[in-house]
């Protein structure tokens, strides 16, 4: 026979405080994961970016505002907020957004005529084909 067990406003009371609560550590652990990769972005290694994104995700996973915030500031500058979506996906594209970063970045830094990562990647495409033909 089923329980007739009545459910108490307390016990809601209990799981809204005990959900509450745990999502305000979720914050936190997502606020301090985000900072240990601005911290270790700069450095080699590139362990900051993987971080970075994966407190990114813990905290918007928890805050409406935070979610509000950065869609407004995915409007504002798409450029920049799309890779970070790109990485943010079930399956993400971890070596196209890097390639496409270091492609920005080339472009940001070097000259015209300096630049040799694109350069390069074509060329090598065309010695693959040619040996394959």
């Amino acid at each position: 026979m089923p329980s007739l067990r009545v459910q108490r406003a307390s016990d809601d009371f209990a799981r809204d405080l005990v959900a509450r609560v745990a999502r305000w550590l979720l914050l936190g652990v997502g606020g301090l994961v985000m900072i240990a990769g601005l911290i270790l972005a700069p450095l080699p290694g590139h362990i900051g970016l993987p971080l970075l994104v994966v407190g990114l995700m813990i905290v918007l996973r928890n805050s409406f505002k935070a979610k509000r915030q950065f869609l407004r500031m995915q409007q504002a500058h798409p450029k920049m907020v799309f890779p970070i979506r790109r990485l943010m996906r079930r399956d993400p594209e971890i070596i196209p957004v890097f390639w496409q970063q270091y492609l920005r970045l080339e472009r940001l830094v070097l000259p015209k005529r300096a630049r040799f990562a694109g350069r390069t990647r074509r060329a090598l495409g065309r010695r693959l084909r040619r040996k394959a033909a």
